[in-house]
């Protein structure tokens, strides 16, 4: 566990009214409730949280060295979501000399919420009740708690989320919302030991796109997607939002039973929210490079979405033409990406073909396409 600290207590946040402008240009998709800010209006939403009698600016953990930790947060560029967008508000900052107090602990969970209850129990009544939104009382660069309930600080779409892919051909880009960068996510972990650093350099955000895009440079691969794909995907994220305030609640009950480090409903909980957390960050991947590709009513060849009768081996079988991510075989559902979908695609009743699969060639007779 580490604490950053001020040298001393400040009345006012010492926002760095440069380094807001250059976040907002570089980022445009910054929102202050659901508006594109002023280099003013941001720095007074960031002000409306800070503390003026506490100089404990930050709580968080690594697995590592905290040295590896903080060098990580003083190369960080505000907006990225890496290394840590849960911590990126101490980029706003223009502070010398903050200090950094670390302890081991072999347990995290445990360490780092008492030291969050400890913080806001120090808060006093007049500063708690000044604040834009008081609960949950965190210091001012602490995004989440422990339990995942978050700063409602009403900025939005702070960081790049990731390149628009190209759409293809005869489809339509779904355009969706910017994600928060408020720590949503799970903290990337760092490495190392320090006692003290100077405030974290700004910088700029580049664009989150998968580990393999990052890894290449080249931008996320579109997912293509027919209407009902698109619809059951946006009706899956809508069910695993609204199952994130249960969890957060077992979490909190758990809690309240003692050791963290020998409490199963606590670590069944936890376990709970990392699969959702996880679940719901693809989703949101998936809608956020949707290439929506519209069915052809009646048409008389083969397209996505189109439920094409075959005949093989001279038996016959029904497929749906799907979306690359929408597969489902017991449904009869099958991707466009596929051997036989490839096939198919732009095939008239009456062709014949062969679908070469890793299995050998299959030869196909389309007998009728509704």
């Amino acid at each position: 566990m580490y604490v950053v600290e001020l040298p001393a207590p400040l009345a006012s946040a010492p926002v760095d009214l440069a380094v807001i402008g250059r976040w907002i240009e570089r980022v445009p998709t910054l929102r202050v409730d659901g508006e594109r800010p002023s280099g003013k209006q941001l720095a007074a939403r960031l002000g409306a949280f800070w503390l003026p009698s506490r100089s404990v600016i930050y709580v968080g953990r690594s697995t590592g060295s905290v040295a590896g930790r903080v060098a990580a947060l003083e190369r960080h560029i505000l907006g990225d979501p890496r290394p840590s967008a849960a911590s990126q508000w101490l980029k706003t900052l223009r502070v010398d000399g903050l200090r950094v107090w670390w302890a081991a602990t072999d347990a995290p969970d445990e360490a780092e919420d008492a030291l969050l209850d400890a913080f806001a129990r120090s808060v006093p009544d007049a500063e708690r009740e000044a604040l834009f939104a008081p609960t949950p009382l965190l210091p001012f660069a602490n995004l989440r708690t422990v339990t995942g309930e978050r700063k409602e600080s009403g900025i939005t779409g702070a960081s790049l989320l990731g390149e628009v892919a190209p759409p293809v051909p005869d489809g339509r880009v779904v355009e969706l919302p910017a994600g928060d960068a408020d720590g949503a996510r799970p903290e990337p972990r760092g490495s190392g030991s320090v006692r003290r650093t100077g405030t974290p350099r700004a910088a700029a955000p580049r664009t989150s796109t998968p580990r393999a895009a990052r890894r290449t440079g080249r931008p996320a691969e579109p997912v293509v997607l027919s209407s009902d794909g698109l619809e059951r995907l946006q009706t899956e994220h809508a069910e695993l939002l609204t199952r994130r305030p249960g969890i957060v609640a077992r979490i909190r009950a758990a809690k309240e039973l003692g050791d963290l480090k020998e409490n199963s409903d606590y670590t069944a909980a936890r376990e709970e929210q990392s699969f959702l957390e996880g679940r719901v960050q693809a989703v949101e991947a998936r809608l956020r490079a949707a290439v929506v590709v519209d069915a052809v009513a009646g048409g008389d060849r083969v397209s996505i979405g189109s439920t094409v009768e075959v005949e093989i081996d001279g038996a016959k079988r029904r497929f749906t033409i799907v979306g690359t991510t929408e597969t489902n075989a017991g449904a009869g559902r099958i991707s466009l990406g596929s051997p036989i979908g490839r096939a198919l695609l732009g095939r008239a009743p009456g062709d014949e073909i062969v679908a070469r699969t890793p299995g050998g060639e299959v030869p196909l007779r389309i007998v009728s396409i509704d």
